[in-house]
């Protein structure tokens, strides 16, 4: 029988991490809720992944890179990332080439179709963030964008993180 123990918040050696209030907790929440309601749009009419989606939006803004250098740039997982990226160029959505100095290294970019779908699903996510950033005031949207920059910033000012 395993022995009783004691209310987590009997002993302050025990004390329970109150999630509610812990920043990592509330960003992830935060992320996964605007994400989710993002990708509700696009998973429906394309059936891909908030990861896929990720890549791709990558992959508009920075043709050519690698799979690393994806997962770089969005901090996921490489295993994710590759997984995206073979449903995606099995898809017919991004292609991928092998580099012309380095043959180890592919190159990846959105092809005709990827920038179709691309280019109807990049409004609808403008769209939902400025219906989120609408409850903000102007000046809470400044300081929501200063605190975020030095959140991601290696903490001498550098972005980390969002300016890979």
């Amino acid at each position: 029988m395993p022995a009783k123990r004691k209310s987590a918040s009997a002993t302050a050696e025990h004390a329970p991490l109150q999630l509610e209030h812990f920043l990592p907790y509330r960003l992830s929440i935060l992320s996964n809720t605007v994400s989710q309601a993002i990708a509700d749009d696009y998973q429906r009419r394309y059936d891909i992944s908030v990861t896929e989606w990720r890549v791709m939006a990558v992959l508009a803004r920075f043709e050519g890179l690698s799979a690393r250098e994806v997962a770089e740039r969005t901090a996921m997982d490489k295993v994710a990332v590759s997984r995206a990226l073979a449903r995606l160029v099995g898809a017919g959505r991004v292609s991928r080439v092998t580099h012309d100095d380095d043959k180890r290294r592919s190159v990846l970019g959105l092809t005709e179709a990827g920038w179709r779908m691309h280019d109807e699903v990049a409004p609808m996510a403008r769209a939902r963030e400025r219906e989120l950033l609408a409850r903000l005031d102007a000046e809470e949207r400044a300081w929501l964008t200063r605190i975020l920059d030095k959140l991601l910033s290696d903490g001498n000012g550098n972005p980390e993180a969002a300016n890979r």
